[in-house]
């Protein structure tokens, strides 16, 4: 799969000075996770970004649980972790991929290609006999000039017109597990369902054993769906559907979106309704 690189790739190359690796780890019901992993044991000369301080931006009443940094705050913390405009990123987290997938989303997000995913995560390389160390590294500041690319994100207002027009050229995708797309849990949110008219592609099912599948496999997963259209992936937080974004461009999908504020974002308005099925 071309956005992501392996472990014993990473192996060989993590001595070049153009290679910057970021630490990723999360775990949303315990924030502190990522960080405390990071410091008991990283791969060799990588830094930790922290989903909630670093990859978002301050959770406001619109805008999600998850919103996307500021553009220029974030550019500074790259220029900060000696990240350039010719520097080759790869992040790794425990092997969800939605983790590293949001820093591999931001970058390009600012125009920034050339960053990888480790695929499998950290277990990957510890599995292919990586070492580990505990000391924090630190890189003369760089230089990083952004240029967004506004056409990966769908807005709000194009998810609220989409929902409330008859375009059929343009497909929501629900990337949560199926539970919460039907209603019948939802841990997180204050509301249950999904938004309406969204169908569900669940993307865990895109991975295995921490692992993107082939791209065979994931046109497989999307065999039902017209290529030509148009699609627009959210989850709860913006998170989670990433794994789903780059499934779909893997299986050869041009058109695909992400809609940052996902879920918790379209039901932040209280006029929003909400599908259920039971």
């Amino acid at each position: 799969m071309e956005y992501t690189v392996e472990a014993d790739w990473l192996q060989q190359n993590l001595p070049a000075k153009n290679i910057r690796v970021i630490d990723c780890r999360f775990n949303l019901a315990n924030p502190d996770d990522g960080k405390k992993q990071y410091e008991s044991g990283h791969i060799p000369g990588s830094l930790y970004f922290d989903l909630e301080n670093d990859l978002s931006g301050p959770v406001q009443e619109h805008g999600g649980r998850h919103p996307l940094p500021d553009v220029e705050l974030f550019t500074s913390k790259l220029a900060m972790a000696g990240i350039g405009n010719d520097t080759t990123v790869i992040a790794y987290d425990n092997g969800e991929g939605a983790f590293a997938g949001r820093l591999w989303w931001l970058l390009n997000y600012i125009g920034h290609e050339n960053v990888y995913i480790l695929n499998g995560g950290i277990k990957a390389w510890l599995e292919n006999a990586g070492p580990v160390t505990t000391e924090i590294p630190s890189y003369d500041l760089s230089k990083f000039v952004f240029k967004v690319n506004s056409d990966m994100a769908a807005t709000y207002e194009e998810v609220y017109t989409l929902v409330h027009s008859k375009n059929d050229s343009t497909v929501l995708i629900d990337s949560r597990e199926h539970r919460r797309y039907i209603g019948e849990v939802e841990p997180i949110d204050k509301k249950k369902g999904h938004i309406p008219g969204a169908i569900n592609k669940v993307w865990t099912d895109g991975l295995e054993n921490g692992r993107f599948k082939q791209p065979e496999q994931q046109k497989a997963r999307f065999h039902d769906l017209e290529p030509r259209k148009q699609y627009i992936v959210y989850c709860g937080s913006g998170i989670t559907a990433i794994p789903n974004y780059l499934a779909m461009k893997s299986a050869g999908f041009k058109n695909v979106l992400l809609y940052p504020g996902s879920f918790s974002d379209w039901i932040s308005y209280d006029d929003n309704k909400v599908d259920n099925i039971k």
